[in-house]
């Protein structure tokens, strides 16, 4: 009788967040995320010692997305293993594996307009340089469809979720239909209390296409998202949690498009407030959370929004 793959969350400090990574225990041997530089050395070396596993033996690194605090501990990992590690993600996403710069930029295209002042800039620079832990080249760029072998039968297929950002994907062990959906389903937020996602579209369409075709029976979330009452979930959640997050996630995306169109329609300003010029979408919504807060979801929702109704 074939068992399941076990699965192992990975908890590395970093300030007033835990980051979370998850060791795949197959033949071949995945870490799904990185967390920052830091994170092979003071969060998955000791844990992985303690399931009396070693982390130079870790033949897969999968990537869900290109932000700094999951991408940010590649390169150490890779170095840990020998080089010898397979390390994987989205063509989208690649830049920001490749290069800092491509962080900076990120924030500059984006959150960064409605951000005033060097601050900020200055801020997602000096991230990239300390919590990057090397740039590099990934071994496998993928599009979503692939499906990757872990050996002794174990395989993982790629689902693409643009979304959160262009590159975002879920990883999923077939059998056991358990994903890995990294920042791809953002209940209500995390901690800073607010959804955040570059293309609303492919946001809800990623979502459906987990609740409706993936249907995972273990869903493994990047961070504690939040329910409607700001209770945190676990980063691990059974079939029934599964799909309570996801229609969350689905309702939540339905009220901020809600507010988002009206804060449009009614032509948005800039004023003193500091959610200008998103203030009426704010209050609708009832968000009192500090916008400037990285990696500032509200603008960067509330900027998709906009950049999706010029298009349309």
């Amino acid at each position: 009788m074939t068992h399941d793959v076990a699965v192992h969350p990975l908890v590395s400090p970093w300030g007033r967040f835990g980051l979370y990574s998850f060791f795949i225990d197959a033949p071949e041997p995945a870490i799904v995320d990185t967390g920052i530089a830091t994170s092979p050395a003071q969060g998955m070396a000791p844990a992985l010692e303690a399931l009396g596993r070693r982390i130079e033996d870790v033949r897969w690194i999968l990537l869900t997305h290109g932000h700094i605090d999951h991408i940010g501990g590649t390169h150490a990992l890779w170095e840990r293993t020998g080089r010898r590690a397979r390390v994987v993600i989205h063509e989208a996403d690649a830049p920001m594996l490749r290069s800092r710069r491509a962080h900076v930029e990120e924030y500059d295209a984006g959150r960064g307009r409605y951000l005033p002042g060097p601050g900020g800039r200055a801020r997602v620079a000096a991230a990239a340089g300390t919590v990057i832990s090397g740039e590099m080249e990934p071994s496998l760029l993928v599009r979503g469809g692939e499906t990757l072998s872990l050996g002794g039968g174990v395989t993982v297929s790629v689902h693409a979720l643009p979304g959160h950002t262009p590159g975002s994907v879920a990883y999923v062990i077939d059998r056991q239909r358990s994903a890995f959906t990294g920042d791809a389903v953002q209940v209500h937020g995390a901690a800073n209390g607010f959804p955040g996602y570059t293309d609303p579209a492919a946001y809800r369409a990623g979502l459906e296409h987990l609740r409706d075709e993936v249907r995972p029976r273990r869903l493994y979330l990047g961070h504690p998202y939040r329910r409607t009452d700001g209770t945190p979930y676990g980063v691990e959640l059974d079939e029934a949690g599964a799909r309570e997050a996801l229609d969350q996630s689905l309702a939540a995306e339905d009220r901020v498009a809600a507010a988002a169109r009206r804060c449009l329609e009614a032509g948005p300003t800039r004023t003193d407030s500091p959610y200008s010029p998103f203030a009426r979408a704010a209050e609708d919504l009832g968000y009192t959370g500090d916008p400037a807060l990285e990696p500032s979801p509200f603008f960067t929702t509330m900027h998709a929004y906009r950049t999706h109704a010029r298009t349309a």
